[in-house]
């Protein structure tokens, strides 16, 4: 039997969460999975006396079901997104063109602006169903109703039913995020 020498030691492992593996190791083998990026919006009412749009970057959405035709986010719980969506059940998606890199940036800041701001820069339309802003360069937009909240760790899973799709005439690919940046498909 050899014994490890002080050279072919190895350097302490990260300490793990109870799941055994450590948050750097999670977010480090999550960010090769390539994801699409959306911008979920909804208007909250509450928010002066008209009310004003809100927006949030997501690389966490997916389609669930396409009967009834239903999609999921996910969103940080306690954020000012999660609180809105707790409140009100109609928002909205807008997929992202590779085009939109810093509308993704600008709705992914932390301590940024005010949302009524960045959306005065921004080129959308508001849904006939929700009032939700939704960009006209996106790929693709879905109006959406929520049905279900699931508290799932840190984050809360959104589930809605798609009440309509938009089509805009979008030119090129998808926005996509890979590895902490935002790419676009070669």
């Amino acid at each position: 039997m050899r014994l490890p020498t002080e050279s072919s030691q190895s350097p302490e492992p990260p300490v793990p969460h109870s799941g055994g593996v450590s948050e750097d190791e999670f977010k480090a083998a999550m960010s090769r999975l390539a994801a699409g990026v959306v911008l979920v919006t909804a208007h909250d009412d509450e928010d002066g006396p008209h009310g004003a749009p809100a927006g949030m970057t997501a690389t966490a959405f997916m389609s669930v079901s396409l009967d009834p035709p239903l999609v999921l986010v996910s969103v940080r719980t306690g954020s000012r997104i999660d609180e809105l969506l707790e409140r009100q059940p109609l928002w909205a998606a807008s997929l992202l063109a590779e085009g939109e890199r810093v509308i993704a940036g600008r709705f992914a800041m932390k301590g940024r602006l005010s949302d009524r701001l960045l959306f005065q820069e921004v080129p959308h339309r508001l849904g006939e169903i929700t009032g939700a802003p939704l960009l006209t360069d996106a790929l693709a937009t879905v109006e959406c109703r929520t049905e279900q909240r699931v508290a799932a760790g840190d984050h809360t899973l959104v589930v809605a039913r798609v009440l309509s799709v938009g089509l805009p005439p979008a030119e090129g690919g998808p926005l996509a995020y890979f590895r902490g940046r935002y790419r676009h498909l070669a």
